[in-house]
């Protein structure tokens, strides 16, 4: 069979790959500590499987709109109003079926073959995978450990170019867990409105915050016409499984997504929406528990991981990652994932995975329980040790 050239452009997330080779190791008897895969360890609340087995029972089950059921954007419509400050009518949001389509459907109606998007580095890989599948040019900008792994504002602003289309940033971020700042989002939206760029504001992550409230250049004058908002369920509540994400968009792309949708998956499930109304309009007690949780989690972990010698961690601020500083452990970042999964029984992501400014780091998940991460801990601590060991044999 001949696969389509275009093919070869698009890539994949190496999360998914590192788990399956950890299951083919545990049915080889083997034990794993899953610090992968980046997904809550929560139950989805009671309420919210209610209200899906409740509208399946009422005949939920059939096609909807393709843009999503009017009950649901008009309550997203009213959640972003109020959570980011800035006026959203129920025209400008599209629901779909998880977070991720947002991405591909923006890049596919706005990026043209030779246009370049500026994307953060380490970052989430499908960024740079459906801009290359389009024949856009991605133009990496690191994210500076110094800065708390943000964009230094001075090589944000020399990466532009006149090709440049559009930023992708992405705050709380996967895979360092840091939140950019007020300055930081100003300096954006300055060079976007200087430039006629569009934002695509992931934001996946906007209820996982241990400092402070949520910041979104969507808030910033003049940029409600520019950026593409992209949220979903999936964090927040614990439903990865259940596929539900949505876009706020600018008014005249709105329609042109909601062909895209069309032409690829119809509509989103009828009684997923029904879930997702629920969750937006009842209560938080869950979640906050889980967001305490998570704060509990990388105190643990990040003090932990600052023990141990040859590793240095820094604090993140949100989401439910670390990326700790390896270099001093002497391996690349893909050797010493693939060492700590195969001899210790660890399963963690090289930095790598997410750019070519992941080497160096590794991207450990804390949603996982107080006692895993506690092995995770204990068995990275002596991997750290025996490499020591071997480097100081091997130089004597």
């Amino acid at each position: 069979m001949r696969i389509a050239e275009r093919m070869s452009r698009l890539g994949t997330e190496t999360a998914f790959e590192v788990l399956a080779a950890a299951r083919l190791l545990e049915a080889q008897g083997r034990d794993i500590v899953h610090l992968e895969i980046g997904e809550p360890d929560f139950p989805t609340p009671d309420f919210i499987i209610e209200a899906a087995h409740r509208a399946m029972q009422e005949g939920q089950t059939h096609y909807g709109p393709a843009a999503g059921l009017p009950d649901l954007r008009e309550a997203i419509a009213e959640h972003v109003s109020r959570t980011r400050q800035v006026e959203v009518s129920p025209e400008q949001v599209v629901v779909t079926p998880g977070a991720k389509p947002i991405i591909f459907y923006s890049v596919l109606a706005l990026i043209e073959k030779g246009d370049e998007v500026i994307l953060p580095d380490p970052g989430f890989p499908i960024y740079e995978s459906v801009v290359r599948f389009v024949e856009g040019v991605p133009v990496m900008v690191p994210l500076r450990e110094r800065l708390g792994f943000r964009w230094d504002l001075d090589e944000l602003r020399a990466a532009v170019t006149p090709r440049t289309r559009m930023i992708i940033l992405n705050s709380p971020h996967n895979p360092t867990g840091a939140v950019l700042t007020e300055e930081d989002l100003h300096g954006i939206a300055e060079l976007a409105l200087r430039h006629d760029l569009i934002v695509l504001a992931d934001e996946i992550y906007s209820e996982i915050l241990y400092e402070g409230t949520h910041k979104s250049i969507l808030s910033i004058p003049g940029m409600a016409e520019r950026t593409i908002l992209l949220d979903g369920f999936s964090k927040t509540f614990a439903m990865t499984g259940w596929r539900l994400g949505y876009g706020v968009l600018p008014v005249a792309l709105a329609p042109h997504v909601i062909r895209l949708i069309i032409n690829s998956v119809s509509c989103t499930a009828t009684f997923v929406q029904w879930a997702g109304l629920a969750a937006l309009r009842g209560p938080r007690d869950e979640v906050r528990q889980m967001v305490e949780a998570f704060r509990k989690r990388r105190d643990f972990i990040v003090d932990g991981l600052n023990r141990i010698e040859g590793i240095t961690c820094h604090r993140p601020q949100g989401a439910f990652y670390v990326f700790p500083n390896v270099q001093a452990l002497g391996l690349r970042s893909s050797a010493l994932a693939t060492k700590l999964l195969r001899e210790y029984g660890v399963a963690a992501l090289s930095g790598t995975a997410f750019g070519a400014a992941g080497e160096g780091y590794l991207r450990l998940s804390y949603a996982a329980s107080m006692e895993t991460l506690q092995r995770g801990l204990e068995r990275i601590r002596q991997a750290a040790r025996d490499l020591r060991t071997h480097r100081s044999s091997a130089e004597s």
